[in-house]
C-alpha cells in the first residue's frame, strides 16, 4: 500500500509538470499598502499617533486561489509576562492560533479575559511557568492580570491569513497575498461608536503592488479602568514585592 501511495504521488507530480497546473509557486501574489487617520471628535486635525489599527483581508467566496480552502497548522505566539507588563499590548493572529503566556516575572501572575472575545482564567501561577490559549473566536479579547491592575493588552483574531498593524503614521503593510477578490475589514480599540465595519469594501488584489482606499476611522477617549476577575476592586497589597 505504501509504495501504491508513492507512486501515486509521483505520478500527480508527473502530471502537474506536463501540463502546466498551478502548483503552489505557481500562485501569483500581491502586496496591499494602507493608510490610515484617526480623526478626534470636535477636531478637524488628525491624531498625531495612528498606530495599533487592525486591517485583515478575507477572501470572498469563490474568489481564484482561494486560501480559506486551505487548512494551515496551528501556529503559535506569545505574549509575555514581564516587569508587571503584557508584551506585545496587541496581538493579532488567525483564527484557531494557540497563544502561549510564560511568565517570565519573579512572582506569580494570573491571566484572564472574561468580557469579550475568548473567554478563559489561566490562573495563578509562579515564575518560569508557561500556558497556553486557543483562539478560537473572532474578535477582540481584552487581557488583565487579577493581581496587577497595570497590565492589559488585546488579543485581535481574524479569520484570514492576510493582515497588518498600523504605524505611528498610520501606514499599513500585507505582504504575499493570492491574487483575487477580498473583504477588506478595519478595527481599533478607541474607535468612536458611529465607526462601523459593517459596511464591507470589496478589494481586488492584483500581482505586485496594491493601494488600498484610505481609511478614516473617528476616535474617542475611553475610561479603561477596570475590576478584577471577581467584580472588586485591585487589592493595594498587589504592588508589594511578594506578588
Amino acid at each position: 500500500m505504501r509504495k501504491l501511495l508513492i507512486a501515486a504521488a509521483f505520478t500527480a507530480l508527473a502530471l502537474q509538470a506536463s501540463f502546466g497546473f498551478p502548483g503552489p509557486a505557481d500562485i501569483q501574489t500581491g502586496d496591499a499598502i494602507g493608510q490610515v487617520r484617526l480623526t478626534e471628535r470636535n477636531s478637524h486635525g488628525s491624531a498625531r499617533d495612528a498606530s495599533e489599527v487592525v486591517l485583515w483581508l478575507v477572501p470572498q467566496q469563490g474568489a481564484p486561489d482561494d486560501p480559506a480552502a486551505m487548512v494551515p497548522a496551528k501556529r503559535h505566539y506569545r505574549i509575555l509576562q514581564e516587569n508587571k507588563t503584557f508584551e506585545p499590548k496587541l496581538l493579532v493572529v488567525p483564527l484557531g492560533s494557540i497563544v502561549d503566556f510564560p511568565n517570565l516575572d519573579p512572582w506569580f501572575h494570573n491571566v484572564f479575559s472574561l468580557y469579550q472575545g475568548k473567554r478563559f482564567d489561566l490562573g495563578l501561577y509562579q515564575a518560569g511557568a508557561q500556558r497556553e490559549v486557543v483562539f478560537d473566536r473572532p474578535g477582540p479579547s481584552f487581557l488583565f492580570c487579577n493581581i496587577h491592575p497595570q497590565m492589559t493588552a488585546v488579543i485581535f483574531t481574524v479569520n484570514s491569513d492576510f493582515f497588518g498593524v498600523s504605524d505611528k503614521d498610520g501606514h499599513i503593510v500585507i505582504r504575499h497575498i493570492p491574487a483575487g477578490r477580498y473583504w477588506m475589514h478595519a478595527w481599533y480599540e478607541s474607535a468612536a461608536s458611529e465607526f462601523s465595519d459593517a459596511p464591507q469594501r470589496p478589494i481586488d488584489i492584483a500581482p505586485g503592488e496594491n493601494v488600498l482606499p484610505a481609511l478614516f476611522i473617528p476616535v474617542t477617549k475611553r475610561d479603561w479602568s477596570h475590576k478584577n476577575k471577581y467584580g472588586n476592586d485591585y487589592d493595594l497589597k498587589a504592588t508589594a514585592p511578594a506578588y
